[in-house]
């Protein structure tokens, strides 16, 4: 038989031969690191033979491929741990994932993290025998016959939904026995270095209507160092978790009586909403959009029109019974079709595109139990929403324009390095998901490119992820857990301007139908409130620190300075607030430092009497006295300028 590797060099086999045979032959040292290979462009165990002329390519750690396998192979082996140590145990699935793995059991009994050093340790045993990985093809019947002897009901429900005509395979490993597709290690000893580090609740195949399972998750490496690196990280990413530092830092909060995802903004976090609100609002009337105000909810007729009926009606909030309301309405889940009417409020003409209206909307969309987390998804949300309704030969400029002024917000929240771009694109097979127009996808979609490749944007395009009614500039940025949310949008709408008979009177007096713009500027408040707790770790930057000075009294005797200091800092605009309490000076520094507060003054004696101030910088450290009106212009210069510095 003869092999082609992939440098393109050959190498014969004997037919029958083992994979892992093979590679020994090609070098040893290959071999002692190989994982899995790709035999003809799909993986395989390295067991498998060799029966006809193949390509051949050996996966190591490096590799994705390589190292999903490796963490696949943990995941049975938490699998055989779990059953050993909780016989009634009933198993679900437990793939490997981009940090590492998990699986989720049904079990007899709750467990908490106090539990995970049982499991690795009888892990570890699993690890230490040895044990070979078989892999065996077997029938629906022979599979179902296997499950049903280890009473294994959602492994049932996984082979009764397979297919007909799919190979189904069974992985043994000792005493243990999964239904799997595979590939797999050749052995349990291939495993070097894992943890177990989370437990959380899944519901059975991500129904919230199905019962909850206890989900393990766990990482896996070659190299103990490379696992000490990632756990390291993971403690680095906990300390900037936006679900837990937003709270500490009373940005916001959330109970059960008001409901999942719906989250509450608190002091601090409403300010910092306020903040990029009229920062926002500010830049877009500045850059000639024109601020609206609409319902927050309407009748079924108007989604009707716009199409979010049709292709969204599962994610809104209904008000009314159609079967027995005359008039149902709905809670809005975006601004648009509002915007048209306003559009449509007086005929226009050719010399009045384009019209750029923008919103700070807040919308309400249905999102299942299972998706919700902090703020980055939730079922209330602000967006920061615009829609340009212009002439089809403008809009090339006008995206430009919208990216521009994406660009610019990026690079004030100092968030630039954090994105990347998803070109989004229809899929014709999806048809209930899309308005049904092949010409007018193909025709807006080849624009969005042009658009893109002028603007030099480095992009992915991904089929599938457009939005109903067009295609889609999505900004991704990951959160600290590495998991990817889409920050911003600009979409073209080919359709809205006939769905809504939207037209505008052009120069030769003839009626055209205009083309719509959907974009966000800084996207979901909520979310990138999130993005930013995470990207400083609370430490704002001076502009958009919800306080931005602390007035600190050395002794009681200056407490009337320090109002005073406070009060001047509010005349000119400066967020402070000031601690006048009979503590030590270096407790009360500590707190400031805490609260993630940008710049302390100190007030003494000396201080009062000289009308000066001792500033500390967050950073920095201690900066020395200087008089009022010097910090004022200091602090002042770094608000105006939006740095992001300190």
């Amino acid at each position: 038989m003869t092999v082609t590797l992939k440098d393109g060099s050959t190498i014969q086999a004997e037919q029958g031969e083992k994979i892992i045979d093979v590679t020994k032959r090609i070098s040893e040292g290959l071999a002692r690191n190989a994982l899995i290979a790709r035999m003809n462009g799909k993986l395989v165990d390295l067991t498998r033979t060799i029966d006809e002329d193949c390509t051949l390519e050996i996966l190591t750690f490096k590799d994705e491929e390589g190292r999903n396998a490796y963490r696949h192979t943990c995941a049975h082996i938490l699998a055989q741990a779990v059953k050993n140590l909780y016989p009634d145990a009933k198993l679900a699935i437990g793939p490997a994932i981009k940090t590492g793995f998990y699986y989720d059991f049904d079990l007899p009994s709750p467990i908490t993290m106090d539990d995970l050093p049982r499991i690795e340790k009888e892990m570890e045993s699993i690890i230490k025998a040895d044990l070979p990985i078989e892999r065996s093809v077997v029938t629906r019947k022979q599979a179902l016959t296997r499950m049903r002897g280890f009473d294994e009901i959602y492994k049932l429900q996984l082979i009764e939904d397979l297919p007909r005509g799919s190979e189904i395979t069974l992985y043994t490993q000792g005493n243990f026995v999964d239904l799997c597709a595979g590939p797999h290690l050749m052995s349990t000893g291939k495993v070097k270095c894992f943890k177990l580090t989370q437990i959380t609740g899944a519901y059975w195949r991500g129904n919230e209507q199905n019962k909850m399972l206890t989900r393990i998750y766990g990482t896996a490496f070659e190299k103990k160092s490379e696992l000490t690196e990632y756990l390291n990280a993971v403690e680095e990413a906990k300390k900037r978790d936006h679900n837990k530092l937003g709270r500490e830092l009373g940005i916001f909060m959330t109970d059960e009586l008001v409901g999942q995802g719906l989250p509450l903004l608190m002091p601090n976090g409403a300010k910092l909403f306020q903040i990029l609100q009229r920062f926002v609002e500010n830049e877009e009337e500045r850059r000639g959009y024109m601020l609206t105000k609409t319902p927050y909810m309407a009748k079924s007729d108007l989604y009707k029109i716009s199409g979010h009926w049709d292709h969204y009606k599962d994610g809104m909030f209904l008000l009314g019974d159609e079967a027995m309301d005359d008039e149902v309405m709905a809670l809005r889940p975006m601004t648009c079709p509002f915007q048209y009417l306003i559009y449509k409020n007086g005929i226009k003409s050719y010399r009045d595109l384009p019209c750029r209206y923008n919103e700070t909307s807040t919308l309400f969309r249905n999102e299942s139990s299972g998706e919700m987390h902090g703020l980055t998804r939730v079922r209330q949300f602000t967006l920061s929403e615009a829609h340009i309704i212009c002439a089809p030969e403008h809009v090339e400029e006008e995206f430009k324009n919208v990216f521009e002024l994406i660009l610019y917000m990026e690079k004030c929240l100092g968030i630039s390095d954090e994105i990347s771009y998803r070109f989004s694109k229809w899929d014709p097979k999806k048809k209930t998901k899309y308005i049904n127009n092949p010409k007018a996808w193909t025709e807006t979609q080849t624009l969005m490119k042009k658009i893109l490749d002028d603007l030099g944007i480095n992009y992915v395009e991904a089929d599938g992820e457009a939005a109903f009614y067009g295609p889609k500039l999505d900004l991704q940025a990951r959160n600290v857990w590495g998991k990817e949310d889409t920050i911003i949008t600009i979409q073209l709408d080919f359709a809205a301007a006939e769905r809504f008979d939207m037209f505008y009177v052009a120069e030769d007096g003839t009626r055209k139908r205009p083309m719509v713009i959907h974009r966000s500027s800084i996207g979901s408040y909520e979310r990138t409130i999130a993005m930013l707790i995470e990207k400083y770790a609370g430490a704002f930057p001076v502009w958009m620190s919800p306080n931005q000075v602390k007035v600190l009294a050395l002794t009681d005797r200056t407490a009337d300075k320090c109002k005073e200091i406070v009060s001047r800092l509010h005349a000119l605009g400066i967020r402070a607030t000031s601690d006048l309490r009979n503590e030590k000076i270096g407790f009360k520094i500590r707190e400031a430092q805490l609260e993630k507060t940008p710049y302390m003054l100190i007030i003494g004696d000396r201080e009062a009497e000289e009308d000066k101030v001792s500033v500390r910088a967050r950073k920095a450290g201690d900066l020395g006295t200087m008089t009022f009106d010097e910090f004022a212009t200091r602090i002042k210069n770094e608000i105006e300028t939006f740095s992001l510095e300190n």
